[in-house]
């Protein structure tokens, strides 16, 4: 894509970017779904050498690490349980290569893909001698309709649906990304998906706590563009600050009908991340109110710490910014959307498997 494509503001924008007086910048996006259209865009081509656009945590499916889904695979050879998933964990793999639930489910294991938590409850339903695990992954994003699923489950006295709670919240995983040594990221496009749910306040951390300049953006390549426009001139004018760029989707203060379902079934608890590792009151565990329907206490699912990740797979470093996906010796050639080794050439929102996708452009 070129810079005429965009409108004449977008094509200002992106001049201003080039022209600004910042030095060498890093800004980070935080949303798998911005990865995977900054690539499509090849908008990564039209910002000036000295502006570096990188991938942080913000593929669910990417964060999850191995020894969770180690945990999951062991719960499919169980013949009493349905598991219930998004597609994009079909193919993640655990420690080892190769084994995920599509080699599971080709061996018998009763796998289904799912479109939303609740076609995972309709599932128990007609289920009814079986046990059906859904598999709760992503972040403030998908909680709170996998809170309502519990909740309509609840009401319902449907006994044989539970949720195998993966989700984690951005903040905390944000502040440990940058608490890390050789942190070097000088603004953040925020995830607009996760702010119709948290709101724009809740990226007021980055400059309150760190002076970082933050802008919750869009999706359109436009929108995108005007976002890190909006982070550059912050960066120039050496004035921090969050900025809305995504109105029409995104309020200050959220979604406070999603925020309230969150909160009654779910309470902050430290969890695993692939690239971060523990972080206390990065997940979401079902509150004891839900325990009938938290599948970790049903089925006694203990895994202690992260598992590990396949060697050579640097999937870790891809998604903390620390490393471009084709600096992985793996990329392209050991890894591939056919055959992947690591969950970020795996998912549909992954840097290696956008990178790989539309490499040409990018």
């Amino acid at each position: 894509m070129r810079s005429g494509s965009f409108t004449p503001d977008a094509a200002a924008m992106l001049e201003y970017i080039r022209s600004a007086g910042v030095g060498r910048i890093n800004l980070m996006e935080v949303c798998g779904t911005h990865t995977m259209a900054i690539a499509r865009a090849g908008i990564k081509r039209l910002l000036p050498e000295n502006t570096a656009l990188l991938s942080g945590p913000g593929c669910p499916v990417c964060v999850t690490p191995p020894g969770a889904i180690d945990a999951v695979l062991d719960l499919a050879r169980r013949e009493e349980v349905v598991i219930a998933t998004y597609g994009d964990m079909i193919r993640v793999p655990g420690s080892k290569k190769g084994d995920d639930l599509a080699l599971r489910r080709a061996g018998g294991a009763r796998v289904r893909v799912v479109y939303s938590p609740l076609d995972a409850v309709e599932l128990a339903r007609s289920e009814q001698g079986s046990q059906v695990v859904f598999l709760g992954v992503g972040f403030e994003t998908t909680a709170p309709g996998t809170a309502a699923a519990i909740e309509y489950a609840a009401a319902r006295g449907i006994k044989n649906f539970s949720v195998f709670s993966m989700l984690k919240t951005v903040e905390p995983a944000l502040r440990a990304l940058i608490a890390q040594e050789g942190f070097n990221v000088q603004g953040f496009l925020c995830p607009g998906h996760v702010a119709t749910v948290i709101g724009a306040r809740g990226f007021d951390f980055l400059p309150r706590d760190f002076g970082l300049p933050a802008v919750v953006g869009g999706f359109e390549p436009a929108e995108i563009i005007r976002a890190l426009f909006l982070l550059v001139r912050q960066i120039e004018k050496g004035s921090p600050a969050c900025e809305n760029a995504y109105p029409r989707a995104v309020r200050e203060e959220g979604n406070p009908l999603a925020l309230a379902a969150m909160e009654r079934v779910f309470e902050p608890r430290a969890d695993f991340w692939r690239g971060l590792g523990k972080i206390d009151a990065s997940g979401l565990g079902i509150r004891e109110e839900y325990a009938a329907f938290d599948a970790q206490r049903r089925f006694s699912i203990i895994f202690d710490g992260g598992g590990e990740a396949l060697a050579p797979c640097r999937c870790g470093e891809v998604i903390t910014g620390r490393l471009d996906p084709t600096g992985c010796p793996l990329f392209g050639t050991g890894c591939t959307p056919d055959e992947p080794v690591g969950p970020c050439m795996v998912s549909s929102e992954g840097a290696c498997a956008a990178r790989y996708k539309y490499r040409e452009v990018d």
